[in-house]
């Protein structure tokens, strides 16, 4: 494949992206003003409890098996009792000057009684407070279940685990499988609405977004030079080390991933939260009108390296 079809694979799906921006920004002008900021909000909440939740469930369901799961857990499990037999092996440090006995001896003659209750008091203190630091921890993960795509994820890796469960909806012979096609169509609508706010709040971006070239710059390099590097670096040296199978196409598709553009769903927390959004699908507009050639780029470059 040469250097300008190679360019035009890899910009196709930029430039759906961009038409699709622009669309939206068109759609949030007074013009038409069909995508205010009322309801961009309201789309973003509904991208966000409906339609991304539905795309997860679907792609976990269908791709996530028992024996994957089984497999893993058991490559960690080998993993946790090699590092223990290890660390079991080491020789323990003894120290020749001192034993059991006299340190238990000097350390008792060397704290009165009220210095003990002072100690423990502290002791008492600092463990409340790694306690409640502890359930706060807690109530932020539990917290953190409730949002709807880690509801789906989790659902998502039951159905797909579970053979029958899966059986059920997912097949051409499953007898619910209408519940999964309409899971699918509605997990198809995130992509589509995620892009159509960020063009409208481009409108907002373009005019307020305190961003200055700096800051762009300085992102771009970072997305598609200093990445990429740290891709190469971190795939040869897990291969190295024999982490990952020797197939080729397995090495680019992980460098690959190093020169990607930002998720979109950085989109969808920013509307969620009212927080950057100008500043936001500014970003993303430098970011994908650069990923076209970044991406052919390396691209080439990783093909060179593994071919």
């Amino acid at each position: 494949m040469g250097l300008l079809s190679l360019l035009e694979v890899s910009s196709m799906p930029m430039i759906q992206v961009l038409l699709l921006c622009l669309l939206g920004a068109f759609m949030a002008t007074q013009y038409l003003n069909l995508l205010p900021l009322h309801a961009r909000n309201s789309l973003n909440k509904i991208v966000f409890a409906v339609f991304t939740p539905c795309l997860v469930f679907a792609s976990l369901a269908k791709t996530v098996r028992l024996e994957d799961i089984i497999s893993c857990a058991g490559a960690i499990y080998r993993e946790m009792v090699a590092a223990a037999e290890e660390e079991n092996s080491k020789e323990p440090n003894k120290d020749l000057e001192a034993n059991e006995k006299t340190l238990l001896l000097n350390g008792s003659n060397a704290i009165e009684d009220g210095d003990a209750k002072k100690q423990i008091n502290i002791e008492r203190k600092h463990s409340t407070a790694v306690w409640n630091q502890i359930l706060g921890i807690f109530h932020q993960i539990v917290d953190e279940l409730k949002a709807p795509p880690v509801l789906a994820s989790i659902v998502g890796f039951i159905f797909g685990a579970v053979s029958w469960l899966r059986n059920l909806i997912i097949g051409d012979n499953a007898p619910l499988r209408v519940i999964d096609d309409s899971i699918v169509l509605l997990g198809d609508a995130t992509i589509p609405c995620i892009t159509l706010i960020l063009g409208g709040n481009l409108t907002q971006g373009l005019r307020k977004a305190r961003l200055g070239s700096l800051t762009v710059i300085a992102v771009i390099c970072v997305r598609y030079i200093i990445l990429p590097v740290v891709g190469i670096g971190v795939v040869k040296a897990a291969s190295h080390l024999g982490f990952l199978p020797s197939d080729p196409l397995y090495h680019f598709v992980l460098m690959i991933q190093f020169t990607l553009p930002p998720a979109m769903n950085i989109g969808t927390m920013t509307q969620l939260f009212d927080v950057a959004q100008e500043e936001c699908s500014v970003l993303f507009l430098w970011t994908y009108l650069v990923s076209a050639v970044a991406l052919t780029g390396w691209s080439t470059v990783f093909m060179w390296i593994l071919s």
